[in-house]
């Protein structure tokens, strides 16, 4: 049987040790490699790619959402998986337009984890079933209010249609998890020209955050993940 390989980043030693120990138990995977942080983590990449990448967010030099976006895009056979503290949507949300494959928290049972693993390896998305039901609540909820509302401003495909072609990069950069300075040097424009691009956007589409501009790139098609 092949193994399922995996790299751990963490910038906790006990962390990494305790998970080691946790994966050892298994017989179809393997810790093959580590890193303290992200930078660390594309570092050992050059030389050994694992299938399975168990990545921390809150980590010095490189957090893990800057890593899983290099990573998605240099070695996109190495999928992420999210083993974080954070059970917030914001964190979710970025993971998973910056490439990862699965969420899970920190306060999750082994077992999980370990399901988890090998969710993504098969090549599945996986959230943790807590996030699962939140986010489950949280369209039906947004659903809930278009309705309300006359569906005025109904989150689809057609929505891409009142949007300028520089609006559409500035969402697709945004929801890719892109600061808007990031955005700025990347269109090569000013900070505050992307913060009215931004503005002009939320108000065409009826939208009110970050986290909303994320999920209509995801349900229109405009990021993967």
């Amino acid at each position: 049987m092949k193994k399922i390989t995996i790299m751990l980043v963490d910038d906790h030693d006990v962390v990494r040790t305790g998970l080691k120990s946790l994966l050892k138990e298994e017989t179809d995977l393997e810790v093959i490699a580590e890193a303290s942080n992200g930078e660390k983590a594309i570092e050992v990449l050059s030389t050994v790619q694992p299938d399975v990448i168990v990545m921390d967010l809150s980590m010095p030099t490189m957090n893990g959402l800057e890593a899983t976006r290099i990573i998605s895009e240099k070695y996109p056979d190495c999928l992420v998986l999210a083993l974080t503290v954070h059970e917030d949507k914001q964190y979710l949300f970025e993971m998973l337009a910056a490439g990862a494959k699965g969420y899970i928290t920190k306060q999750a049972a082994g077992e999980e984890l370990i399901s988890a693993i090998r969710a993504v390896a098969s090549g599945n998305i996986y959230l943790q079933a807590a996030l699962a039901q939140w986010l489950l609540s949280d369209y039906r909820r947004l659903n809930t209010l278009q309705k309300s509302n006359n569906s005025t401003h109904q989150v689809d495909a057609a929505d891409l249609e009142v949007l300028s072609e520089r609006e559409l990069g500035v969402v697709e950069l945004v929801a890719e998890g892109l600061t808007t300075p990031e955005v700025a040097k990347r269109l090569k424009l000013s900070p505050n020209t992307i913060s009215r691009h931004r503005e002009r956007i939320l108000k065409k589409l009826g939208l009110h955050s970050t986290t909303d501009l994320v999920k209509f790139a995801i349900r229109t098609g405009l990021i993967d993940f």
